[in-house]
């Protein structure tokens, strides 16, 4: 799995220099939309331990939610977690947010980092959403209301159902 993710990183300059100069412009204008966005939420990608991270929630972001949905027409906070977890570290996480929770090793808040798993219990106490852990205590997720967004932990709504965070082995 990191084989994949170093050989991507190590192609993508050389990619890059052959492309045209009008492609070169297009990357270059995505990529800086990419940092100011990020920027925003005071994150930095190219910082990042997993930069590929931020680019793959940056390519969800806005997506429609939809209950079950996997696909950019709508997708639910698990699907959401499957997929980036899938395309930026080979992991499979099938399965709703609860699911999810038995494949992880349950951590603190306090302890959190890039790339952990952010469990709610917002149904009648029991483990209903979950998000991606971004670092400054932002967290990417597919919000019922807005679709995939980041937010912060310490957003009221968020610190009142917020239950642990989870690290896959």
């Amino acid at each position: 799995m990191k084989i994949r993710i170093t050989l991507i990183l190590l192609l993508l300059p050389l990619l890059i220099c052959a492309q045209s100069k009008k492609t070169k412009r297009k990357v270059k204008a995505k990529k800086h939309a990419i940092e100011q966005y990020f920027t925003s939420y005071s994150l930095k990608p190219d910082l990042a331990a997993t930069p590929y991270l931020y680019y793959q929630i940056y390519d969800w972001i806005g997506t429609n939610y939809k209950y079950a949905g996997c696909t950019k027409n709508g997708i639910d906070c698990s699907g959401f977690v499957n997929e980036i977890y899938t395309n930026v570290y080979c992991i499979n996480l099938p399965g709703g947010s609860s699911d999810i929770w038995k494949q992880v090793n349950p951590i603190d808040k306090n302890d959190l980092q890039e790339g952990d798993i952010v469990f709610f219990k917002i149904r009648k106490g029991t483990i209903s959403h979950v998000g991606i852990f971004l670092g400054n205590n932002k967290f990417a997720h597919a919000s019922v209301k807005t679709g995939v967004v980041i937010n912060d932990l310490d957003e009221t709504y968020y610190k009142k159902y917020f239950y642990k965070g989870g690290r896959i082995p």
